[in-house]
């Protein structure tokens, strides 16, 4: 069916989004989520954090959500993917009408207060090495179908954006 990419700083609340958004499509268009942390503990828990691991770990995962696209389910994939080049070959890969880029623009800092899990914190402190938005660059997209700043919108009213552009670009009724 489609593949619905979400990219974002850690923390910026794509998997959330993400989440909230499979339950709303669950009724109709079984959703599968491809959350890239997850896929680093199985599927790529062989690649570190280099710009070519990061580029084959955004290839494998393009794979995977086309697998499933090709298999008539909705493919929503919470994944950092902090190069323009990788998001690009993520959309020719599973084909530009099947493919809605999502940035989640949230700034560093609000990504850094919500830090649950203490990433950013042990990044500044030089215990996690190549981390994004850190030491590791994030390049912005220039062209997504959506952004999103969840220090202004709530997640629900994340989720009904993205579902009037599903409805809009795509033809279907939720």
């Amino acid at each position: 069916m489609k593949v619905i990419w979400f990219t974002g700083l850690s923390g910026s609340g794509k998997s959330t989004i993400a989440e909230a958004l499979a339950e709303k499509l669950d009724r109709t268009l079984k959703p599968i989520i491809l959350d890239g942390d997850v896929m680093r503990t199985g599927l790529c828990s062989d690649l570190g954090f280099d710009a070519h691991s990061r580029g084959e770990n955004i290839r494998r995962l393009t794979e995977v959500a086309k697998l499933f696209c090709e298999h008539h389910h909705y493919v929503l994939v919470p994944a950092i993917t902090p190069y323009t080049k990788s998001r690009q070959q993520a959309r020719e890969r599973i084909g530009t009408n099947d493919f809605l880029l999502v940035h989640v623009s949230t700034p560093l800092e609000v990504c850094e207060e919500r830090d649950v899990k203490g990433l950013y914190a042990k990044a500044r402190a030089g215990e996690i090495p190549l981390f994004t938005g850190i030491d590791s660059p994030y390049y912005d997209p220039e062209d997504p179908d959506i952004t999103l700043d969840t220090t202004n919108l709530t997640v629900a009213e994340c989720v009904d954006i993205i579902l009037n552009e599903i409805q809009t670009r795509w033809t279907y009724e939720i």
